[in-house]
């Protein structure tokens, strides 16, 4: 998708983390924030599937406690600071079949990746931006903060929520000292792994893509502007979130899901 505005220097001389960087909406907004001019380091468990000498990339499992602190001192023994940090890691791997399927290590599991980990980025990092007195923290949530899929993502849902509520605590405390704390929350978005999951369907239902993915869009109470996102669509809302455009908005929830959520 063509980038839908240019601007090109806005972020000149800042420092971005990205978590989760490699693909989907992450690859988009560390894209996003190296076209306006940012330094980005991105995290994922894996090399990028296409590498990018444009974007330092650090191995990390950040739901693990010991790699949050690794991930922070390379960032800042490498560049010296950060300001910009972009909590996108986030996922469900636990079955479906509602709650009497899951287990203590489902949940715990899940918890980590969605929840814990954002909250141990912001713990290492947020000292030296108080120092500072400046930075920019994005938690990209989810509408399943609010709209959970009893059936197939309970805790992934339970933790956007969590994330959600934790960032506006969060930016009380710290956005008097000069750091903006936001949240972001999308909808369906039609990354790599969603069209592998539209594929899937198909097949198994012997149907069309673009019906595997009105399946999807009925599923979820239907999405009245007809589709899912694009990353870049996302990336675009996060790239004016951390400019120096959006320096009046802290603590908020931004929901971008082509109004799935079907309540004000």
């Amino acid at each position: 998708m063509e980038q839908l505005s240019n601007y090109s220097n806005e972020l000149s001389g800042k420092i971005a983390l990205v978590t989760g960087g490699t693909k989907g909406a992450g690859r988009a907004i560390a894209e996003r924030l190296k076209n306006a001019g940012a330094k980005v380091i991105i995290t994922a468990r894996q090399q990028p599937e296409v590498p990018n000498e444009d974007l330092y990339f650090i191995s990390a499992d950040l739901s693990k406690t010991e790699s949050a602190h690794r991930v922070a001192r390379e960032v800042i023994e490498k560049f010296g600071k950060l300001d910009i940090l972009i909590n996108n890691l986030g996922g469900s791997e636990t079955p479906g079949g509602g709650f009497s399927v899951l287990t203590d290590k489902d949940w715990e599991e899940t918890l980590q990746t969605n929840l814990l980990a954002p909250v141990r980025l912001d713990r290492e990092f947020l000292p030296q931006m108080l120092i500072q007195k400046s930075g920019v923290i994005i938690h990209i949530a989810s509408i399943q903060g609010k709209l959970p899929l009893h059936d197939s993502t309970l805790p992934y849902a339970a933790a956007k929520a969590g994330l959600i509520n934790y960032s506006k605590g969060l930016s009380k405390e710290v956005s008097p000292k000069g750091i903006r704390v936001l949240t972001v929350s999308p909808g369906w978005i039609m990354t790599a792994s969603s069209v592998r999951m539209m594929e899937r369907i198909s097949e198994s239902s012997n149907i069309s893509m673009e019906q595997a993915t009105q399946s999807v869009m009925d599923a979820l109470g239907g999405i009245p502007i007809g589709r899912p996102a694009q990353p870049e669509e996302v990336a675009e809302l996060v790239g004016f979130l951390v400019s120096p455009r959006a320096s009046y908005l802290t603590g908020t929830e931004y929901v971008i899901d082509g109004g799935t959520i079907p309540t004000v």
